[in-house]
């Protein structure tokens, strides 16, 4: 499952707390993963992701995400993994709960073994 090797690959490549969904008391900094779709065309799987950096202030969500970037744009290193492309970043903070957070969105290609 493409969600886990992201999962897994973060939570190695960094100190910060990797989640696929907010817990109930989460640290001032984090990131978390959701997969918003997926294709196959060919018998080459691909998959959107939108991984959000949430931080004390701006300018560390900022940060965070330029992190993530790196490290999203080397996840080829992974067996599994064949390509990684940005499509976009942006600043996505959530004014109703006044938490600060950035988002970049990946598209991914990668390989099942069927």
């Amino acid at each position: 499952m493409i969600e886990l090797t992201i999962l897994n690959y973060l939570k190695t490549k960094t100190d910060i707390p990797v989640y696929m969904e907010i817990p109930a008391n989460p640290p001032s900094k984090f990131i978390l993963i959701e997969k918003t779709g997926s294709s196959r065309n060919n018998y080459i799987n691909s998959a959107t992701f939108a991984i959000q950096s949430y931080g004390k202030t701006l300018y560390e969500a900022c940060e965070l995400n330029e992190e993530v970037k790196i490290l999203m744009l080397n996840a080829t290193d992974e067996n599994d993994i064949s390509n990684v492309d940005l499509n976009a970043d942006y600043n996505f903070t959530d004014t109703a709960k006044k938490k600060y957070r950035y988002q970049s969105v990946f598209n991914i290609s990668f390989y099942t073994g069927y």
